[in-house]
């Protein structure tokens, strides 16, 4: 069993209080005055502790004189008819203080009931506001969704134009190669064949003085001999033109070759010129949707 929390002194102490300052005594009266504990109980120990003192003042006494019993009685009625109208008279102030408290309650209730349907019509509004923010919010975040959807197939499909460019450049590089390399080629072949004739042209030189020298020696010997020399040089002479006319056109197609190959150099060029300008335009267009 739980123990009392305060004592029977303390109990009955804090009921004389009440008594001496003419409040009502009750449980709650008494819990407050102590400080706590169950109103119950306390109540009940203050109820026993006057039924004790009622029992302990209840002693024989002497009754009164007949003049003094009559004079009591009177004053007593006297007194009754008095306590009643004083009973009638605080009763009525009571029911029209509780009338007049009821009216207070039933205003503020209504100016509170009043002011609940003010902030209820606000925290209608404040929903309905809410409600319309969250569907624009939700209409923009649809919207920024699909931009984002489309910015994604853009970049998608540049990557793949992208890739597309890198391949076409790397063929065409290829090709720059291939060309220029066959190019060099005919270059080297065009100064292959052109030393050939420089050679050719040198030996026939050289064969033309020992022709000349043979037929001015065999001249003076015989007039055929200087026939046949002076026939030998013809040939000679025109395989010398003929070696002439081989390295010009030798030199024309090295000259070809190399306007080809300078023309192609300058296409090559021109194609990495374009190629970097569209990677930079790609970069500098990803760039800006990448801050969007």
């Amino acid at each position: 069993m739980r123990p009392a929390e305060f004592t029977l002194e303390q109990i009955i102490e804090a009921g004389q209080e009440l008594q001496a300052a003419g409040r009502n005594i009750t449980g709650f009266a008494l819990r407050q005055r102590v400080g706590g504990g169950n109103p119950s109980r306390l109540k009940q120990v203050w109820d026993e502790h006057v039924s004790s003192q009622s029992v302990t003042k209840a002693e024989p006494v002497a009754e009164l004189p007949v003049e003094v019993a009559e004079e009591v009685a009177a004053v007593t009625k006297a007194l009754t008819e008095r306590l009643a109208a004083l009973a009638v008279e605080l009763n009525d102030k009571a029911v029209k203080a509780a009338e007049r408290r009821v009216a207070e309650v039933i205003r503020t209730a209504g100016e509170q009931r009043e002011q609940a349907e003010r902030e209820l019509a606000d925290a209608s509004q404040t929903v309905e506001d809410l409600e319309t923010k969250l569907d624009e919010g939700k209409a923009a975040a649809d919207a920024l969704a699909g931009k984002l959807a489309d910015m994604q197939a853009a970049a998608q499909a540049q990557a793949v134009e992208l890739a597309q460019v890198r391949e076409r450049l790397a063929l065409a590089e290829q090709t720059a190669k291939a060309a220029a390399q066959e190019h060099a080629t005919a270059l080297a072949e065009a100064k292959r064949a052109a030393q050939e004739a420089a050679a050719e042209r040198d030996d026939a030189r050289t064969d033309l003085v020992k022709v000349q020298a043979k037929a001015e020696a065999a001249e003076a010997t015989h007039q055929e001999q200087r026939k046949a020399a002076a026939t030998e040089a013809l040939r000679q002479a025109e395989r010398y033109t003929a070696a002439q006319a081989e390295r010009d056109e030798a030199r024309k197609e090295s000259a070809s070759a190399r306007e080809d190959a300078a023309k192609l150099r300058g296409q090559v060029e021109t194609l990495q010129t374009q190629t970097g300008e569209l990677m930079r335009a790609l970069a500098a267009r990803q760039n800006e949707k990448g801050k969007i």
